[in-house]
């Protein structure tokens, strides 16, 4: 899968989501969507970024658009990290990492010497029409939310 750039369309895709719904990303077309996927519920980086995304949430949906976080995480890992971080947006489950890939995020990693797949790192802003307006990869997590939230705001 060749990488997403601004100006396509975003894949459209539906996932279970942690409210037990399946949420599809052609239902939110007539809003902004913050689409970030992340490696892992529980860990410190992708712990930070949900907070910092949470804490920034308001001004988000202030503007009428909606933060929706992907992992490969279950359900069940979802809902613990909603409960434990306060997270007020849909987490969703890629479990099979079909979505990840679509957006070409599912990638090649090293850690410690280890190779592995796994989520890198991303944001995508995707406007009202459905089209990538912004990305941001490998993305580093301290002032993420917040540089996100000033696209949003127009800054």
């Amino acid at each position: 899968m060749e990488e997403l750039s601004i100006g396509q369309e975003a894949p459209d895709f539906t996932l279970p989501a942690s409210d037990g719904s399946e949420v599809t990303l052609s239902q939110y077309r007539g809003r902004k969507v913050v689409l970030y996927f992340y490696p892992k519920n529980m860990t410190p980086g992708c712990t930070q970024e949900a907070c910092e995304l949470r804490d920034v949430n308001d001004r988000i949906t202030a503007k009428g658009a909606v933060i929706l976080g992907v992992s490969p995480d279950s359900l069940q890992s979802h809902a613990k990290f909603i409960a434990k971080n306060g997270l007020p947006f849909l987490l969703l489950s890629d479990e099979d990492h079909k979505v990840s890939e679509q957006y070409g995020v599912w990638q090649l990693k090293k850690l410690y010497g280890k190779e592995f797949m796994g989520i890198v790192r991303s944001t995508f802003l995707i406007d009202e029409q459905g089209i990538v307006s912004d990305i941001w990869k490998k993305v580093r997590v301290k002032g993420h939310a917040e540089a996100v939230a000033a696209v949003i705001d127009g800054e």
